[in-house]
């Protein structure tokens, strides 16, 4: 039997380093959670969850037929949107996190890392360019106990710098891997043509 994967589009965050909800900045028309949601090949998931506290993004990902999970607590840092993600998908073989803040991500390069993580599905496979590791990454079940345990803004790297001989990286662009944590990386992308 084909083992299940669920995906998490983690959009909770405060981004203070970007002065406001980042995820409604906008990239030649789209915003940064449309490109986010759009980057999602849902036929591959049994299920996807975003987790977000914004209204306009549960919308959007409800829209789409996403499951919306609310974040209400996001000062309580990224561990609380992985830790709601790994609950909702408990019942999940394996869970795949997403950022949503990174606009030149490929539907393409979400479906190389869940291929790869089916071909072996006891490693922790992420997307990657020459060995340095990116998003999004896939979890199998044996790491959802220790996911559930992260702490603050402890995310999935916590439990990778743990386990590094599990993880497998697919090779992609970097600049698929390019996120946008300012306005000047956001301006910045957009002067590139991104």
């Amino acid at each position: 039997m084909e083992k299940t994967i669920g995906c998490v589009v983690m959009a909770a965050g405060n981004a203070r380093r970007f002065g406001e909800n980042k995820l409604m900045a906008a990239l030649d028309g789209r915003t940064l959670i449309e490109r986010a949601l759009d980057a999602v090949p849902a036929s591959l998931f049994s299920d996807v969850v975003v987790v977000t506290q914004f209204d306009g993004i549960a919308a959007l990902a409800e829209g789409r037929g996403f499951r919306c999970v609310r974040n209400e607590r996001p000062e309580d840092g990224l561990s609380r949107t992985v830790r709601l993600g790994v609950e909702a998908l408990r019942h999940c073989d394996g869970i795949l996190f997403m950022v949503s803040d990174q606009p030149l991500l490929s539907r393409g390069a979400v479906v190389r890392v869940a291929e790869r993580w089916r071909e072996q599905p006891e490693r922790i496979v992420g997307l990657g360019h020459e060995g340095k590791r990116g998003n999004p990454c896939l979890f199998p079940r044996e790491f959802f106990p220790e996911l559930r345990k992260l702490e603050g803004d402890q995310g999935g790297s916590a439990v990778i710098r743990a386990h590094p001989e599990k993880l497998l990286l697919v090779e992609t662009d970097r600049e698929e891997l390019t996120d946008v944590d300012t306005k000047t990386a956001l301006d910045a992308l957009k002067e590139t043509g991104g």
